[in-house]
């Protein structure tokens, strides 16, 4: 039965986490959702009329912790050698009704807490052997510094297409951020999944995702010129919307009753916006840990 629920959320639940990082000198935000790795996936078709009988009303807790040895922004190296820690907490209802709360924890910044946020969305399989699935929901983001942060609210949908045997798919994301500023952001993701071993209560999958990350981001451009023998430099920011980066995740992925384990890399290649130059490729070493909890 423990089994038959955990697949029942993976068919139904829709949860949005973000990796939002903050760079003192641009203000910028990423926004990625995280929620595919995870909770998005089925093992064959052949149990989603049983799943759609057995689990009508149902909810259930969902803890989960991520670790990165370390942090990038928008895939870009800032000079700062440093870990995250992202634990979070996710309600999630049958029907399609969730809600979270989650924080990210930087070892080198100040604050090392750098912010809290609260979701609550809404999303639901639709079409033929339910292979779509939309969902919407809202995020608000409280800082640890508010003043360095002008983007703390967000509202999002999400559009996924898989294949019957959930093996292959892709979804397209959209926020809108919002506070003092404003600013948009769209995630295109397509994952693949094999199937390594699978037994009764345990499984081990790799589940390979290239991700594109297009969004707005200010840059602080600098222009220096001559002018009566004296050199003057003049600052101004541009406001530019285009590919940020591009990532290459590599997890495997393994399952036991209740829990998950992820360990994995992260390949990142930035791609140079106006003003930028040089750009190197990052990479990062991720673990998590998560469990589902029958209510």
């Amino acid at each position: 039965m423990k089994k038959l629920c955990l697949k029942f959320l993976l068919l139904f639940s829709v949860i949005a986490s973000y990796a939002q990082e903050k760079q003192n000198e641009s203000n910028e935000v990423d926004v990625i959702t995280e929620e595919d790795e995870i909770l998005d996936s089925l093992f064959n078709d052949e149990t989603i009329e049983d799943l759609f009988k057995l689990s009508e009303n149902l909810d259930f807790l969902h803890f989960s912790i991520n670790y990165n040895n370390k942090t990038y922004f928008s895939g870009r190296d800032i000079g700062i050698d440093q870990f995250s820690i992202t634990p979070q907490i996710n309600y999630i209802h049958s029907k399609g009704y969730f809600a979270g709360i989650s924080g990210v924890y930087y070892n080198e910044l100040e604050p090392k807490w750098d912010y809290t946020s609260i979701t609550v969305g809404y999303g639901k399989r639709f079409g033929k052997n339910k292979q779509f699935r939309w969902s919407t929901y809202y995020d608000r983001y409280f800082f640890s510094e508010p003043s360095n942060n002008p983007l703390k609210n967000a509202i999002n949908f999400s559009l996924e297409l898989d294949n019957k045997s959930r093996t292959l798919g892709t979804e397209l994301a959209t926020s809108l951020l919002f506070g003092s500023e404003s600013s948009i952001q769209i995630v295109s993701s397509s994952y693949g999944e094999i199937s390594l071993t699978k037994g009764k209560k345990n499984e081990l999958k790799f589940r390979p995702e290239l991700r594109l990350i297009v969004a707005q981001q200010t840059i602080q451009l600098a222009q220096t010129f001559t002018f009566r023998d004296r050199v003057f430099t003049v600052y101004k920011q541009n406001n530019e919307f285009g590919l940020l980066n591009a990532q290459f995740l590599l997890p495997l992925q393994y399952s036991y009753a209740g829990f998950d384990f992820e360990a994995g890399y992260i390949l990142n290649l930035p791609s140079a916006l106006e003003g930028e130059s040089n750009l190197k490729t990052t990479g990062t070493f991720m673990f998590s840990v998560a469990y589902l909890l029958g209510l």
